[in-house]
């Protein structure tokens, strides 16, 4: 029920926070001629961040010049492959939902329903796992490459003592820190749901049959281990027909069942 329930919600949060993030930073460069000078440099970026085809432009503070940057870095790789398996994980949770719920009958058939989602919950829970460990390492490279004060250092007229950098506003990432921690939840429950999807497979089934037979078989050994045989059985004295009378109570040397009659005609 967990699965079905948080499992689309967690997925939507997922790539809905990194696919759907745009964001931007603001720096100033004030220039020793004040006609020179840009207070406002606006730029902007946004989901798969490829940065380096984030293009803007900046004082040179020397004259009219202006001069045409781009930021550092690719990291659409990964976001991107994050995003993936958010929707696809979306899509299979759905359908999961759907079967479970109308088709309950055709996923227990032959057991292969059952067997088929336990691979691809194993599937999916080491995909939220490379992901999301991938993605956070590429947020960490975002958020290097779009620091005001390193982009700065991109800026020729930084260079110079006599003008003033200054960031004026740094981009907000905090929907982007929510995705890497709802992959890492997605990666959680995918992982909790095996054991349950496993119980409801043939190998979980199988795996309780064997204690059940070894219990069966106890009663039959005893039985057949000297309790009937020893007891009541051919082999034991009591139903034996010369055992009563071998050890005669009044003397006698011969068994009264076998040959009793014939030595008391004798004796006559």
């Amino acid at each position: 029920m967990c699965m079905v329930i948080f499992a689309p919600l967690f997925a939507i949060f997922a790539f809905a926070t990194c696919g759907g993030y745009s964001g931007g930073l603001r720096l100033s460069v004030d220039c020793a001629n004040k006609s020179e000078s840009d207070l406002n440099i606006d730029i902007a970026f946004a989901y798969p961040f490829r940065l380096h085809q984030v293009n803007f432009d900046a004082p040179t503070c020397e004259g009219k010049r202006r001069e045409k940057l781009s930021l550092i870095g690719d990291f659409s790789s990964s976001a991107e492959f994050f995003v993936t398996i958010a929707v696809f994980a979306f899509l299979y949770s759905l359908a999961a939902t759907v079967v479970y719920i109308f088709f309950q009958n055709k996923y227990r058939e032959n057991n292969r329903g059952p067997l088929i989602d336990f691979i691809v919950t194993v599937v999916f829970s080491f995909l939220w796992l490379v992901s999301s460990s991938a993605w956070a390492k590429g947020l960490s490279d975002v958020k290097i490459a779009t620091d005001p004060d390193e982009v700065l250092l991109l800026m020729s007229a930084c260079k110079q003592q006599s003008n003033k950098c200054l960031p004026v506003r740094s981009p907000v990432m905090s929907s982007l820190n929510t995705s890497v921690v709802f992959g890492f939840l997605n990666f959680i429950l995918w992982a909790g749901n095996i054991w349950f999807v496993f119980k409801e497979t043939g190998w979980h089934s199988s795996g309780q049959r064997h204690p059940p037979d070894t219990m069966e078989k106890q009663p039959s050994s005893y039985n057949q281990g000297g309790y009937n045989q020893d007891s009541y059985g051919p082999a034991g004295g009591y139903n034996q027909p010369g055992s009563y009378g071998q050890v005669g109570e009044y003397g006698q040397s011969q068994s009264y069942g076998q040959s009793g009659p014939t030595s008391f005609a004798n004796q006559i």
